[in-house]
């Protein structure tokens, strides 16, 4: 069984996703893909000037990581300006929130990320299949779309 994945935390998309060197033709010119979350790994460290810890921290992952995705965001920056290549920001495994999904059948939780929610209410129960679910913290039985935990909190029962 493969490892679940490790949603890394943005605070928010970007808002320019391509960027490339006025000389070139577009015919002409390579790529380097730059993930959301190396994106925003540039932003915490580099714009907002924020150290590493507290970086990892905003990203809610290890120091480690943090410093793995930046590291790879730097390297493909630095080829992008050196040898002529556009940047291209996207994909990745990335959320701007984790919220918690309750079934009202078997009272089973899990999470989803809110970049998902619009799917999940044609999905049904992972424990005993039922089609009742609904956000955890929503007393009306339907999905919040904000972000839950920021909400809530993270290890609210």
């Amino acid at each position: 069984m493969p490892r679940p994945i490790k949603w890394r935390t943005i605070e928010s998309m970007p808002k320019y996703n391509y960027f490339k060197p006025i000389n070139i033709p577009i015919y002409d010119l390579e790529e380097n893909i730059l993930k959301i979350e190396e994106y925003e790994s540039i932003r915490l460290k580099d714009y907002e000037g924020l150290d590493q810890e507290a970086c990892a921290k905003r990203m809610n992952v290890s120091r480690q990581t943090f410093q793995r995705i930046y590291a790879e965001a730097k390297r493909k920056v630095a080829d992008s300006l050196i040898n002529g290549k556009a940047i291209l920001i996207k994909g990745g495994n990335y959320t701007q929130n984790i919220c918690t999904i309750k079934c009202q059948e078997c009272d089973h939780t899990w999470e989803i990320r809110v970049e998902d929610l619009n799917d999940i209410e044609s999905n049904n129960c992972p424990e005993c299949g039922s089609s009742q679910i609904n956000c955890k913290y929503k007393e009306k039985h339907s999905f919040c779309r904000k972000r839950c935990q920021n909400r809530h909190g993270k290890n609210e029962e």
